[in-house]
C-alpha cells in the first residue's frame, strides 16, 4: 500500500510573561551594558518575548508542550488515544532523562503511542515532521503528533548583549496523518542538510558530559549558549536559499508560484534577505518574530498555527517551511495545507 502524510492539525503556547526590549534595556543597565528598544527593533525585528517561570509548573517546557498539542488535537479532530508517535523537538528539555516527550505522554495520557525527544536546535520541528512523514510513507504509523517547544531562557545569559536580546520560549505542535497516495493536501518534497564542521558557531559548551557543570564554570557562564552572530547571518542566509530551493526544484515549481513563505524565526534581516534571493514577496511570509523572539524549535509550529487560525494558509494553499539551527542543521519542507 501506498501513503502520503497530512498536516491536520497545528497549536501553539507561550508563557504569560512578556519581557519587552525596554526591560532588558533595563537590565543590561543595571550591569553597566547599554542598549535600547530601537536598537534591537533595528538589528532583530523582534519588540517582545515571552519567559518562562520555570517554578510554574504550567509553564515547563513539556507542560507548554501539552497545551500545544491538545490545540493541535482538536484542530485535527482527533484525541490522544489516536496518536502512534510522538516526536518531540528540543534543545532544553525538562530533564536529560527521561525524554520531554515521554514526560508529554504522560500529561496528555497518550497511551497507545511511544515517544522521542530529537535535537535539531531551530530546525527540530522541520526535521520531526520528516521523520514523522517517513514512519507514515511505510505504513509503520498513522497519526503522529510533532512538538516544537523550548524554554530557552534557561540557557540565556543575561549580561550578554549579543544573546539576551534574541530568545523567547513557546511551544508548537503540528498533527500528521496518513493519507491516501491520491490526495492533494499533503507533505509535498523536503531537504535536510547537516553541517558539524559549524558546531562552534552556536552552542553551549557545559553540561553535557564532556564538560560538568562545576562552579568555575558556571561562574564563567559556560553553561550558557555561546554564539557568533556575524557568522551565524552569513550562514544561515545562505543555508536557508539553499534549503528553499532544493524543496521547490523537487516539485518541479517556482518560488513566486508559492502561496506562503514559513521561516525561521531567528532575525527581520535575515527573513528578508532570504525572500530577496527567492524572489519571494514580504506579503507571502509568515511572521511572528517580533512577539515572541526567536523560540528555536517552536518558531515554524507556533507561526504555522497562527496563519492557519487566522485564515491567512487557506486549504489547498502550498506553504514553503524553512529552518536552520545550531548543529549546523537545516531543512526546508513544501507541502499543501
Amino acid at each position: 500500500m501506498h501513503y502520503v502524510a497530512r498536516i491536520t492539525g497545528t497549536g501553539s503556547a507561550f508563557p504569560e510573561n512578556r519581557l519587552t526590549n525596554d526591560d532588558i534595556a533595563l537590565r543590561l543597565t543595571q550591569v553597566g551594558l547599554e542598549t535600547s528598544d530601537q536598537w534591537i527593533r533595528d538589528r532583530t525585528g523582534i519588540v517582545e518575548r515571552r519567559i518562562s517561570n520555570v517554578e510554574n509548573s504550567a509553564e515547563t517546557n513539556s507542560s507548554l508542550g501539552e497545551r500545544a498539542a491538545r490545540n493541535a488535537l482538536e484542530m485535527a479532530g482527533r484525541k490522544p488515544d489516536d496518536i502512534d508517535q510522538i516526536i518531540y523537538a528540543t534543545c532544553s528539555p525538562d530533564t536529560l532523562i527521561p525524554a520531554t516527550g515521554c514526560w508529554l505522554q504522560s500529561k496528555i495520557r497518550a497511551r497507545n503511542a511511544w515517544a522521542m525527544d530529537i535535537n535539531a536546535a531551530c530546525s527540530g520541528f522541520v526535521y520531526g515532521t520528516i521523520i514523522a512523514e517517513q514512519f507514515i510513507r511505510t505504513g509503520r504509523s498513522k497519526t503522529v503528533l510533532v512538538v516544537g517547544a523550548e524554554v530557552l531562557s534557561q540557557f540565556v545569559n543575561w549580561h550578554d548583549r549579543t544573546i539576551c536580546i534574541l530568545f523567547g520560549d513557546g511551544a508548537g505542535a503540528a498533527i500528521v496523518e496518513r493519507e491516501s497516495a491520491k490526495s492533494s493536501q499533503r507533505i509535498i518534497s523536503s531537504h535536510l542538510v547537516s553541517d558539524g564542521t559549524l558546531t562552534e558557531l552556536l552552542h553551549v559548551p557545559a553540561g553535557g558530559s564532556n564538560m560538568e557543570v562545576t562552579p568555575d564554570r558556571y561562574e564563567r557562564n559556560l553553561n550558557k549558549m555561546q554564539m557568533n552572530g556575524r557568522e551565524i547571518f552569513k550562514v544561515a542566509v545562505r543555508t536557508l536559499t539553499e534549503c528553499a530551493l532544493r524543496s521547490i526544484e523537487q516539485w518541479g515549481m517556482r518560488a513566486d508560484r508559492l502561496d506562503w513563505f514559513v521561516p525561521h524565526q531567528a532575525n527581520l534581516r535575515i527573513i528578508e534577505a532570504v525572500a530577496n534571493r527567492l524572489g519571494f514577496s514580504m506579503d507571502k511570509v509568515v511572521i511572528n518574530l517580533d512577539r515572541y523572539g526567536n523560540t528555536s524549535a517552536a518558531t515554524i509550529p507556533t507561526a504555522l498555527d497562527e496563519a492557519i487560525r487566522d485564515g491567512r494558509i487557506q486549504p489547498g494553499q502550498t506553504v514553503l517551511v524553512d529552518a536552520f539551527g545550531a548543529g549546523l542543521t537545516a531543512g526546508g519542507l513544501l507541502f499543501r495545507w
